[in-house]
């Protein structure tokens, strides 16, 4: 049968970094990269968007974690809000466990997210107070994806995620 045991590595993205209008505004936040080329070529780029996963619209009101970061989110501490109050929590941690269980299926094990997202920031994200100021910390899906050993990176990191590819 010839088929070839060699399992092309996988890579879960957040959608919109490959132009996919799933920002809460309606737009996406594409990527021109080489990197991105090539493994979109490799079929390698597994996209997803957990807050539309999660059941939230495009384009939605902007959403911050309160309290926290997405880690105590997941533990019960803090909550996601949009800008006019709307507690969007459950809709959030759905997506993130929709985000976890495409990366277990597919078993993939590298995750390349759209920093300062309140879902998919693996650095930093905004402090819930809607006045632009970021705070270390990851997302809600980031944070559940990282304690499920999915090693979890940003778009300003390519680099890092080709070294592993190597």
């Amino acid at each position: 049968m010839g088929t070839d045991n060699t399992e092309i590595k996988k890579i879960l993205i957040s959608g919109c970094l490959i132009g996919e209008k799933v920002k809460y505004n309606g737009l996406d936040n594409q990527l021109s990269s080489k990197l991105i080329e090539q493994w979109t070529s490799e079929g390698r780029l597994v996209p997803i968007c957990p807050e539309v996963e999660g059941g939230l619209p495009v384009p939605r009101n902007p959403v911050e974690i309160l309290n926290g970061n997405g880690s105590d989110v997941l533990n019960g501490v803090a909550k996601a809000y949009d800008d006019k109050g709307n507690d969007v929590t459950e809709a959030f941690i759905t997506g993130a466990e929709k985000a976890l269980k495409v990366a277990k299926e597919q078993r993939i094990d590298i995750a390349v997210l759209k920093e300062r997202s309140p879902s998919c920031g693996s650095n930093s994200i905004y402090n819930g107070k809607f006045n632009g100021t970021k705070i270390d910390g990851m997302g809600v899906t980031a944070s559940l994806l990282a304690t499920n050993g999915v090693k979890v990176f940003s778009e300003d990191e390519l680099e890092n995620v080709a070294d592993l590819l190597k």
